[in-house]
C-alpha cells in the first residue's frame, strides 16, 4: 500500500487508515464494511467510530493522505530553481497525470472510491482544486516575473482556466484511452495551446 503511510504506531487513527486501506483497494469501498476494518486492526466496531464517525470519513482520510502526498511531489517541482517556468507546469502537469494513472492502474478499486467521494463529499474535491490553483498560481507568478508569460492582474483566473483546460488528466473518468503512452501525446497538446495563450508577446 503506497498511499498511506504509518508515522507513529501507537495512533490508532493510522492503524485504522492502514487497514481500511489495505482492505478497500483490495475488496473495493462497497465491500469494505466497518466491522472487518475494526477487526483487521484488532479493536471493537465500537470503538472504531470513536475515531470515525463513519466509513466515508474514513475514505476522506484515505483521500486527503493521497492528496498530501501528490502535492509534496509537485511541490518540489515548483520548487526547482533550474527550471523555469514553462518547464515547471510542463512538469507539474506530466507528474500529475503519471502519479494518477499508476495509481489507479495498480488499484483498480479507486476508481469506486473515487465516484463516491464525487457525490458524497464535493466539498472536499473542491478544496483539493482549489489547492492545485494555488500551485499553479505559482508558477503563473513566476512566468510573469521571469517573462515567460503575459499575464492580467487577476493570477487567480487565469490559473482557474489553465486547471480547467488541464481538467482531463486529472480525472480518470474523462480519459478516451486506458493507455499512458497515448495520454501523454494528447495531455502536450494541449499544453501547447495554454503555451501559446500564455506566452509573452514581443
Amino acid at each position: 500500500m503506497t498511499t498511506i503511510q504509518t508515522t507513529d504506531k501507537a495512533d490508532p487513527r493510522e492503524a485504522i487508515l492502514k487497514a481500511a486501506a489495505e482492505r478497500i483497494l483490495h475488496y473495493g469501498y462497497n465491500k469494505t464494511t466497518m466491522s472487518e476494518i475494526a477487526a483487521d486492526c484488532g479493536m471493537s466496531a465500537g470503538n472504531i467510530y470513536r475515531f470515525y464517525p463513519s466509513k466515508i470519513d474514513i475514505a476522506e482520510a484515505m483521500t486527503r493522505e493521497f492528496g498530501k502526498n501528490s502535492r509534496a511531489l509537485y511541490d518540489d517541482i515548483i520548487r526547482d530553481a533550474a527550471r523555469s517556468a514553462t518547464r515547471k507546469m510542463h512538469d507539474f502537469f506530466v507528474a500529475r497525470l503519471e502519479r494518477t494513472f499508476r495509481v489507479f492502474a495498480e488499484h483498480p478499486k479507486l476508481m469506486e472510491l473515487a465516484e463516491i467521494m464525487g457525490r458524497e463529499r464535493p466539498e472536499y474535491l473542491a478544496e483539493e482544486l482549489a489547492q492545485e490553483r494555488i500551485q499553479i498560481e505559482h508558477i503563473l507568478d513566476e512566468g510573469r516575473a521571469s517573462g515567460d508569460f503575459a499575464l492580467p492582474a487577476d493570477l487567480n483566473i487565469t490559473a482557474d482556466l489553465v486547471q480547467c483546460a488541464m481538467m482531463k488528466f486529472r480525472i480518470p473518468q474523462l480519459w478516451t484511452t486506458e493507455q499512458l503512452d497515448a495520454l501523454r501525446p494528447e495531455l502536450a497538446g494541449v499544453l501547447n495551446l495554454v503555451f501559446t495563450g500564455l506566452s509573452a508577446r514581443r
